[in-house]
């Protein structure tokens, strides 16, 4: 993660989340004191929130390459306004918790545009467990 992990109040996806065509403004909101977790949570439907985190404490040489219509359509100027976030399917503890490598949400923190990436890489997995 490049960019400063940050509360950004208005998030809004170019591409809807997978399964939620209607839903597109988010807001980041941090779950913990050291920006570790974090929510993107539907302003338009409150009960509508995924779980993320930056990939660094987990998976340190993640380093997804997007393509140049991703960088287009969320307007990335530099790499460093760009944080890139793991979504989470929360287990019952860390040990059976999963993180989605192979569709990173990427966000634009300067024009905070924003989108889940589906990364054409068959190494990656979609359930990657956080706890080896």
């Amino acid at each position: 993660m490049t960019a400063t992990m940050i509360d950004l109040p208005v998030i809004d996806l170019v591409h809807p989340m997978p399964g939620f065509p209607d839903q597109s403004r988010f807001a980041l909101v941090q779950l913990s004191d050291d920006g570790m977790l974090c929510q993107l949570r539907s302003l338009d439907d409150p009960e509508l929130r995924f779980l993320v985190m930056p990939p660094a404490p987990f998976f340190p040489d993640y380093a997804p390459e997007v393509s140049d219509d991703v960088v287009d359509d969320l307007q990335i100027g530099s790499a460093e306004d760009v944080i890139v976030l793991l979504v989470l399917n929360a287990g019952a503890s860390l040990d059976s918790t999963t993180a989605n490598l192979m569709a990173p949400v990427l966000i634009n923190t300067v024009t905070r545009r924003a989108s889940q990436v589906i990364l054409d890489d068959p190494s990656l997995s979609i359930a990657a467990p956080l706890v080896a």
